[in-house]
C-alpha cells in the first residue's frame, strides 16, 4: 500500500470511527472542506460549525492510533478493501439512506454490494422445514439474478446464504462484528465461501466482538443493501422484526412466508403479514412484489418444483393416502392421526415410518409427525 493510500485510508479510518457522522454528513463535510485529510486537521470550531458534535470532535483530536494500525494491517491484506461514501462502488440507494455508514470493510468483492439484493432474514432457531424454504428461496432467486443478503447467523441465515451458493449465485453477508472476527465461530467456512463468491461487509472495525448493541446496528445495513427484505420463520419478539421495520422506513419493500398457527414461529411473519407485508408463497411471488420478471420454464426447475408440493414421484396406495390427508400440513402425533383415520395405531406407525424413508413425512421432536417439505419430498 503506498503512503498516499495508506493516507487516505487512516483519514477515512478515522472518520469512520468518529460518532455523529454517517455518508450524507460525511460526503457534504468533505465537499465543504475539501477531502477527509484537510476535514481531520480542521480548527474545531470549523468542525463543530460543520455540525460535528462535541463527541465526534474529541474523537478526532484524540484518535484510537492502535486500533487504526489493526484496520491498516488488515486492509494489506489481498481480497480486503474499504469501501468509502466518495467512492463510485459505494451503493448509491445506501448512500442516500440517513444513518449510514461513511465507510465499509469488504472481504471479497466490492462490486457485488452494487447488485440487486434480496435479504433473506429469520430465526436462528429454524425448524428444518424452515431452513428448508430459505435454502430453496435463495437458490431460485439467485439463479433469477438477485445476489441474496443475509446476516451470516445460524438457522434461516445460514440456509439463504448456502442456496445461493448451491446455485452458483452471490451472496453477501452483513456482519456484526470486525471481519477479522467471524460470528458465530463454526460458520468461518461457510464465510469463507461467501468471500470467494460474493463480500462479507461490517461497518466495525477490525477487533469488534460480537456486542448485542452491534446487532441493530448490522439490521438496519443489511435492509438498506436491499431492494427488499423476505422473513422466514420469526418469532413474535425477534431480530427479524427490527429489520422488516427498518426496511419499511428505508423504502424497502417487506414479504413473509406464512406458516402454521401453531408454529411459534411462524407468529411473528404473519405479524408482519397484518401489518401490510406482502404474503409470499413461491419465489415467483418475490419476484412479483420487486417488479422482476420470472425466469422462462425450463419444466424442472427448483421453483417450479417448489410451486407444486404435493408433486412426488411414486404413488400411494389409499391407506397411505387416507394418513396424508389427515396429517394435513401441521404436525400431529400418532394418537391424533389414529383417531383421525380410525386405523390401528400399529398401522399408523407402519405406514409413517414407510412415509419417512419415501421422503414425504418427516418425524419431529415430541413424538410428532409433519409432511416433508417440498425440496424432500420428491
Amino acid at each position: 500500500m503506498t503512503a498516499t493510500r495508506i493516507e487516505t485510508h487512516s483519514a477515512w479510518l478515522r472518520l469512520a470511527r468518529t460518532p455523529g457522522i454517517d455518508a450524507i454528513a460525511a460526503s457534504a463535510l468533505l465537499g465543504r472542506l475539501g477531502g477527509p485529510a484537510r476535514f481531520l486537521a480542521a480548527d474545531p470550531a470549523l468542525l463543530a460549525d460543520c455540525g460535528v458534535g462535541p463527541a465526534g470532535i474529541r474523537s478526532l483530536l484524540e484518535p484510537d492510533v492502535a486500533g487504526l494500525e489493526r484496520d491498516l494491517a488488515w486492509l494489506e491484506t489481498p481480497g480486503h478493501g474499504l469501501l468509502v461514501a466518495d467512492d463510485p462502488h459505494y451503493p448509491r440507494q445506501l448512500h442516500a439512506t440517513p444513518g449510514m455508514p461513511p465507510a465499509l470493510f469488504v472481504a471479497g468483492s466490492l462490486t457485488a454490494l452494487s447488485l440487486p439484493q434480496l435479504a433473506i432474514v429469520g430465526s436462528r432457531a429454524a425448524t428444518a422445514g424452515g431452513s428448508e424454504t430459505a435454502f430453496d428461496f435463495a437458490a431460485c432467486l439467485a439463479a433469477a439474478g438477485l445476489a441474496i443478503t443475509s446476516g451470516l447467523a445460524t438457522g434461516i441465515d445460514a440456509a439463504a446464504h448456502r442456496g445461493a451458493l448451491a446455485a452458483g449465485g452471490i451472496t453477501l453477508a452483513v456482519c456484526g462484528t470486525g471481519l477479522d472476527r467471524i460470528y458465530p465461530a463454526d460458520h468461518s467456512g461457510l464465510a469463507a465461501e461467501i468471500a470467494a463468491h460474493g463480500a462479507l461487509i461490517s461497518e466495525f472495525p477490525v477487533g469488534t466482538p460480537p456486542l448485542a448493541a452491534n446487532f441493530p446496528r448490522r439490521n438496519r445495513l443489511l435492509s438498506g443493501l436491499a431492494r427488499g427484505v423476505l422473513v422466514i420463520e420469526a418469532a413474535a419478539r425477534s431480530g427479524s422484526l427490527i429489520t422488516a421495520r427498518l426496511a419499511g422506513e428505508q423504502g424497502r419493500e417487506v414479504m413473509a412466508v406464512p406458516g402454521s398457527i401453531h408454529n411459534a414461529l411462524a407468529r411473528g411473519c404473519h405479524r408482519l403479514i397484518r401489518d401490510g407485508a406482502a404474503l409470499v408463497e413461491t419465489p415467483a411471488d418475490v419476484l412479483a412484489v420487486l417488479g422482476l420478471r420470472a425466469p422462462a420454464a425450463t419444466g424442472n426447475t427448483a421453483t417450479e418444483i417448489m410451486d407444486q408440493p404435493g408433486k412426488s414421484g411414486g404413488q400411494l396406495d389409499s391407506a397411505e393416502e387416507i394418513l396424508l390427508n389427515a396429517l394435513g400440513f401441521e404436525p400431529a402425533d400418532l394418537d391424533r392421526l389414529v383417531e383421525r383415520t380410525g386405523f390401528p395405531a400399529h398401522a399408523v406407525a407402519s405406514m409413517l415410518q414407510l412415509l419417512e424413508l419415501d421422503g414425504r413425512v418427516e418425524s419431529l421432536a415430541g413424538g410428532r409427525y409433519s409432511r416433508a417439505s417440498p425440496r424432500r419430498a420428491r
